[in-house]
């Protein structure tokens, strides 16, 4: 159990990318004043109160490395390089998550349309929103915030 939780969290499945296999651990669940201690303000802005950073001179937009993105508040892994591909709309963009298990989907009616938001399953923490204009083979466009994710460079293994 993490300090400053308000329960018992859920046991769910979040594929870990080291062993290459889904590992139930605890969801993340804690108050907003412990997600302040724990996140730098920028980043709380993003992850808990949904907000979005400027286009075009974020940390990750044009990142070329290989390597994995993770989720800045609980580290789960979210995205490969070798999904990510320039959308010219000034945000890092993938066309696939890591895993399916590693993010969840909200409807976001915020902008007086339907959206669906983008949001880590372990600790729920915003990351940004996918839309269907994407390119194959999956023709979507999970357009992220570079502030609610972390980067590690490394060699990318092929997936078994």
């Amino acid at each position: 159990m993490f300090a400053g939780e308000k329960k018992p969290s859920e046991k769910i499945e979040i594929f870990d990318p080291v062993s290459g296999k889904l590992e139930k651990l605890e969801r993340i669940i804690l108050d907003e004043a412990e997600w302040k201690k724990r996140l730098p303000p920028d980043r709380c802005y993003i992850l808990r109160s949904k907000g979005t950073e400027r286009p075009f001179g974020n940390a990750f937009e044009k990142n070329k490395q290989a390597g994995l993105y993770s989720c800045a508040a609980c580290e789960t892994a979210l995205f490969r390089s070798s999904a990510k591909f320039d959308s010219g709309t000034g945000w890092p963009s993938f066309w696939e998550p890591i895993a399916p298990q590693n993010v969840v989907f909200e409807e976001d009616f915020s902008l007086f349309h339907k959206r669906v938001e983008v949001l880590c399953a372990r600790c729920r923490g915003h990351l940004g929103h996918v839309f269907d204009d994407g390119p194959p083979p999956t023709g979507k466009r999970y357009c992220m915030n570079s502030g609610a994710m972390r980067f590690e460079a490394k060699e990318e293994k092929p997936v078994s």
